[in-house]
């Protein structure tokens, strides 16, 4: 008798509805599965045969039967341990030792030899799947349940064994449906984690105005400057003055990482900023994403939230240069022989790196000992295209001794930067509420046109920088873009010439100088 059930597998991060088709009849035992599945699957029959036998049902290895299982679409490979808990119905519904109708099903889940159903990843991509294609109902692991309900409109019907699953599906257990009460939610997205809160650290006014603007507008920020002046800790701080994720961005962020199955162990929901921060030896394949199967790289999983690149010129040439695409287009493109993927990547790229190797280049009171040639070749390593996509780039000494040991109270400077950063992104999202996109960093040159109108004197300055190639096309859009954020965290909508001039110190501070500006 043959039997179609529904579950889903994943292909990257995008959830893929599998047909598992089973049949079985009489004749010399055999346990077969065919559909591209891969080592995970094919392994399913041990698990599938132990459960259904230690739930006291016959199982496919010690049956007279022949059992096929078809997996299609055929040409889709099959990974993973989502397709257990499938099998396993679909042959106890073709053995007829259940009865139940499985259509608007969707079965989900890993099964144990004991015939616990253990938690899978990207449950709340499945979720999403069979909201879109039509499910009534998503049956899965009791672990997976709070993540499979953040998707409404759909029954999430959760279960510890397949002993459970089997009883309900006879009809003789009820399994109440798991619901998430908004207040619930709204509760889990105001709990926040910070390693490190901007109001720790002492002194560095102008890079903390940079970390302001970048916190805004989502703009990305160079820090440059001798070791141990503070360029970690303010990156570590970003996240504390960033306002928190909403709704639509803590379910992007969290099927990321479900899918990744990287959810810190007890979490339900990803509520704070994503801040990644890969070390220097990492690969390209480890920061852009990619492998075989393919994985989220650290871009992805920086979504919505921090990329830190500490001592920046270290990463490998192919590593940096690879970024550039992703911070134009907020997505990345993976494209092999056999497959092609786009993962997001709206991320905040912070950088950090000293001005030679030894560190003291240009420093007021300590001596470089670097050769001209090996600044230049320390400072090549970061390209001028990859420079120039960077909107604010700051420059700093030390700290003096006073700011060190102020004891000056900060207790509400976080919280107001917050509250007064959140204002300016509230701004934003009204602005661009018809545009498909929510920060100043993620405009086109269409938005530009639009929305960040200067006067005459303001485009004097520019011109006469574009002209003389102080300042590229690229960053002429960019300057207007960190403006923006400068106005709209003083909730003006109008861009004066002050402002324009603010984002160019933050760029091209050099050229003001000569230019006697």
């Amino acid at each position: 008798m043959s039997i179609k059930l529904y579950s889903a597998t994943l292909k990257g991060l995008e959830a893929c509805l599998i047909e598992v088709e089973v049949e079985s009849w009489f004749g010399l035992q055999k346990f077969s599965i065919v559909g591209l599945p891969d080592k995970a699957v094919e392994e399913s029959k041990e698990r599938i045969s132990g459960a259904i036998k230690n739930i006291g049902l016959q199982n496919p290895l010690q049956s007279r039967l022949k059992v096929l299982v078809n997996l299609a679409p055929a040409e889709i490979k099959k990974e993973g341990t989502f397709l257990d808990l499938p099998i396993a119905l679909g042959f106890l519904l073709s053995s007829k030792q259940i009865h139940f109708q499985p259509e608007n099903k969707l079965f989900l889940g890993e099964l144990s030899l004991n015939g616990d159903l253990k938690p899978i990843r990207g449950a709340l991509n499945f979720a999403r799947l069979a909201k879109r294609s039509g499910f009534k109902e998503i049956i899965l692991p009791q672990g997976n349940a709070f993540e499979a309900a953040l998707i409404s409109g759909i029954r999430v019907t959760p279960a510890k064994n397949l002993k459970e699953v089997v009883d309900y599906l006879n009809g003789h257990r009820k399994i109440q449906a798991f619901r998430i009460k908004p207040e619930s939610l709204s509760k889990l997205l105001s709990q926040q984690e910070y390693e490190i809160d901007l109001s720790w650290i002492k002194g560095q006014e102008y890079a903390k105005q940079a970390l302001i603007l970048s916190a805004a507008g989502g703009h990305n920020l160079l820090m440059i400057g001798p070791p141990g002046v503070g360029k970690t800790l303010l990156a570590k701080s970003l996240p504390s003055i960033m306002p928190e994720m909403e709704i639509k961005e803590a379910l992007e962020v969290t099927a990321i990482y479900s899918a990744a199955g990287l959810i810190p162990k007890g979490k339900k929901i990803i509520t704070s900023r994503p801040f990644r921060s890969p070390h220097h030896t990492s690969s390209e394949t480890a920061i852009i994403g990619g492998g075989n199967p393919p994985k989220p790289g650290e871009i992805t999983l920086a979504h919505r939230g921090v990329l830190f690149l500490d001592e920046l010129p270290e990463f490998h040439r192919d590593v940096l240069e690879s970024l550039r695409q992703p911070l134009e287009e907020g997505r990345i493109e993976i494209a092999r022989s056999k497959y092609r993927f786009s993962f997001p990547a709206k991320f905040t790229l912070v950088a950090a790196a000293n001005p030679c190797p030894c560190g003291f280049y240009n420093h007021p009171l300590k001596e470089c000992k670097c050769s001209i040639s090996q600044i230049n070749r320390y400072q090549r390593k970061i390209s001028g295209p990859l420079a120039d996509r960077i909107d604010l780039h700051i420059r700093f000494s030390g700290v003096n001794y006073q700011d060190l040991i102020s004891d000056k109270s900060t207790e509400n400077e976080t919280r107001k930067l917050r509250e007064k950063i959140k204002a300016a992104r509230e701004i934003q999202k009204a602005r661009f509420q018809k545009e498909k996109i929510i920060l100043n960093s993620e405009m086109k040159v269409n938005h530009i046109k639009k929305y960040c109108q200067i006067d005459s004197k303001s485009h004097s300055v520019l011109k006469s920088l574009v002209d003389k190639s102080k300042l590229s096309p690229r960053g002429y859009h960019r300057v207007l873009k960190v403006a923006r954020s400068i106005a709209d965290l003083d909730q003006r909508e109008k861009i004066t010439f002050e402002d324009i001039m603010l984002a160019l110190r933050y760029r091209a501070e050099e050229a003001l100088e000569t230019k006697g500006w």
